[in-house]
């Protein structure tokens, strides 16, 4: 099964390098985003606003991002995978193939945010582990929204409109450990919101994997 998960996972980087305008268009609307703020701020001074902005960024370049997981995929690949590999290697796979992907354009949103807007964060490696954990949690969400959109008619909408509610308690404990890890609060006091980010992104993905096989028979 680990070797299925890496070739899913090498498959969907191939995928992605193949065709550079998925990435160039993420790069952009990052960098767009952050340029609107840039002219709208200048300098945020409020570490609370920061961070929220900073978050909401993040969201939504992870909806444009992970959409695509399953809803560009036509018939015949999903017949393909169906038949060559199990359904929770392909959901597995697909998970942390885009958790890695947008932890790692969390990283390029957060050095140009931290460059244009100013860097209020004090806890740098609790700040970092925020984007990794939240950026895991965020991708084992809309990885399966995207799963259930695509067997609805390829409708994108429903990624909103399923997403957003299913998020919401995910978003409020990253974005209590953030603002933590911007206060420079010591790492005790974050133990409690890393000990819940962490069993959601373990939940998730356990439920994706009970769940997905159903759903793929459809």
């Amino acid at each position: 099964m680990i070797s299925q998960i890496g070739l899913i996972i090498a498959k969907e980087w191939k995928l992605e390098w193949r065709n550079r305008s998925a990435i160039a268009g993420l790069m952009v609307y990052i960098l767009s985003g952050l340029y609107i703020s840039y002219l709208s701020f200048k300098k945020i001074a409020d570490p609370a606003t920061w961070n929220a902005l900073f978050w909401i960024l993040i969201l939504f370049m992870a909806v444009n991002a992970l959409a695509k997981s399953f809803m560009t995929e036509s018939r015949g690949l999903q017949l393909f995978y169906y038949t060559f590999l199990n359904p929770q290697v392909v959901i597995i796979g697909k998970i942390l193939y885009n958790g890695i992907l947008l932890f790692l354009l969390g990283l390029i949103t957060f050095l140009f945010y931290a460059v244009l807007l100013g860097n209020p964060v004090q806890g740098v490696e609790m700040f970092l582990l925020a984007i990794f954990t939240g950026c895991f949690g965020i991708s084992s969400v809309l990885t399966m929204i995207s799963a259930i959109a695509s067997r609805a008619g390829h409708q994108s909408s429903m990624m909103a409109i399923l997403g957003f509610p299913v998020l919401l308690p995910l978003l409020i404990i990253i974005i209590h450990l953030s603002k933590n890890a911007i206060d420079g609060i010591e790492f005790s006091v974050n133990i409690k919101y890393l000990t819940l980010l962490l069993s959601l992104n373990l939940i998730v993905p356990a439920l994706a994997f009970i769940l997905f096989p159903y759903l793929w028979r459809e």
